[in-house]
């Protein structure tokens, strides 16, 4: 028995329609699928009796999706409505996603104008495997943090 792939990221967010456009305006990313989910199996599965979600399912552009056909999906509870957490990386259960990109204070630009807000500026990556590539945490507008990633060339890699 094996894990075969990674179906999906998941986050919740407070305002699905403000983080579709977040995520496919600023980010980049292609909209997939968006559904309400309202039934006693999504109830079961997530442990909130009576719940009602807005999904939202979200693809690399022009990439390889996975059996899933998306890498990030965004769930707004209207019911029963969860608290808003301290944005950071270091608390016991908190998470982020990464994305490679060749673009990044392009992109960095859009989510800020976006309503997101970068941890520090771009840096550039002067130790291990990625050596000579650039990084940055962007949180999103609900605080989720996005990392991006600006790869180096394989010639610094193997450097």
């Amino acid at each position: 028995m094996t894990i075969n792939s990674v179906w999906h990221a998941g986050f919740t967010v407070s305002d699905i329609e403000r983080s579709i456009a977040f995520y496919t305006e600023a980010v980049g990313l292609e909209l997939r699928h968006r559904q309400e989910q309202e039934n006693a199996y999504t109830s079961t599965f997530i442990g909130y009796p009576d719940a009602r979600l807005r999904v939202a399912q979200f693809a690399l552009p022009g990439g390889q999706p996975g059996r899933s056909g998306h890498v990030l999906e965004l769930c707004e509870y209207v019911r029963p409505r969860g608290e808003t957490i301290a944005p950071g990386t270091n608390a016991t259960g908190s998470g982020h996603i990464a994305f490679e990109t060749d673009a990044l204070d392009e992109i960095v630009a859009r989510m800020v104008a976006a309503g997101g807000t970068p941890v520090s500026e771009p840096v550039e990556i002067v130790a291990g495997i990625n050596r000579g590539g650039r990084t940055v945490y962007v949180r999103d507008p609900d605080g989720i943090t996005v990392e991006l990633v600006q790869a180096p060339s394989r010639a610094e890699v193997t450097a």
